[in-house]
């Protein structure tokens, strides 16, 4: 990978200190990427291979480490390491490895293209990530898309997803929320008028309306618009979008209005969702590990425990994984803490 695409990864991970602080996983220091490789090397070529060598190279180094490896193994042994890591792997182990060895854009990129190729469209995975993601992180993930895919994301949306759901989705593609950090205090009072007037005053929901409003306006101004909102109703904003939609727009927007109130309790809420019930949602609960630790996944485990009353490291024990594959994620997720 050039230099370049790298100093893009930086950006992608959106230059707020405070979220680095709020990683699992970060740069590993005295890092040697002709060493890192040489060790995958021996650990893959090992009688049954070695997979906690693996997860000792691969999930304690940033990601623009990892991107490093990915040359120097190319270099020392003249494959693609992640060619190599195919051959070698199976099951879920080897899907968070992939997972890890692709940049942030390009794994959000092919998150995308998985839950909506094929039958079926999985739209959980298409709120969480267009739902979450900042202004910068979406033309990332647009770009990369159509370099990796040949395809438009855009169309891709639109033709596997319908009506006010596909609309909501698009307009968050567009990635046109506002950056202003200054609240609007008229602008909040007119856009909670309008809010009402748009869903719980009038028979029927005009939804472009809420669309407009909750993809356009930035975290701080939607926060007072909330706030304004009870002027006007006895409920909040989240409540009258609960009472007004159903199916995957209210889900949508729901997940909207969560994220701006509380990003890492909206992870959190994701995370319990991966596991709670009879079984795993394994492409969901790696996906949020591998996206999250690097970003905020500390703040997400504070929020998890606060609000379920364990620890997200205990609640992925429980869950009973296999062998190497619980050992990969817990140690993404760090202390049990």
């Amino acid at each position: 990978m050039m230099l370049a695409q790298l100093m893009g990864n930086i950006v992608y991970f959106g230059g707020d200190t405070s979220q680095h602080c709020a990683a699992t996983v970060k740069e590993c220091p005295n890092f040697n990427a002709n060493e890192a490789a040489a060790a995958l090397e021996k650990a893959m070529k090992a009688k049954g291979v070695d997979e906690p060598g693996i997860i000792r190279v691969l999930a304690n180094c940033s990601n623009a480490q990892r991107q490093k490896i990915k040359l120097a193994y190319q270099q020392l042994t003249g494959k693609p390491l992640v060619d190599a890591l195919k051959k070698t792997l199976s099951g879920q182990f080897e899907e968070v490895v992939l997972a890890l060895m692709m940049t942030p854009p390009h794994y959000d990129a092919h998150s995308l293209r998985t839950a909506m190729k094929g039958l079926g469209t999985d739209e959980d995975c298409l709120i969480e990530i267009l739902a979450s993601r900042e202004n910068n992180e979406l033309k990332e993930i647009a770009k990369v898309y159509k370099e990796e895919y040949k395809k438009d994301l855009e169309k891709d949306i639109i033709g596997d997803t319908s009506g006010d759901f596909k609309k909501a989705l698009l307009a968050l593609l567009k990635a046109n929320r506002s950056e202003c950090t200054r609240v609007d205090e008229d602008l909040a009072d007119n856009d909670a008028r309008a809010f009402y007037e748009a869903g719980e005053k009038r028979k029927g929901t005009h939804v472009d309306t809420y669309i407009d409003i909750l993809t356009s306006r930035s975290c701080q101004q939607l926060r007072k618009m909330n706030e304004c909102y009870g002027k006007y109703s006895k409920n909040d904003v989240a409540k009258a979008v609960d009472l007004e939609l159903k199916g995957d727009i209210e889900a949508c927007l729901m997940a909207v209005m969560k994220v701006i109130q509380n990003k890492p309790a909206f992870f959190a809420e994701e995370m319990f969702k991966a596991m709670k019930g009879s079984g795993t949602n394994h492409k969901k609960l790696i996906r949020l590990l591998v996206s999250r630790c690097e970003c905020d996944l500390n703040n997400i485990k504070r929020e998890f425990k606060n609000k379920y009353g364990m620890t997200l490291h205990k609640a992925i024990v429980a869950e009973k994984l296999k062998g190497d594959y619980q050992d990969i994620l817990l140690t993404l997720c760090g202390g049990d803490d």
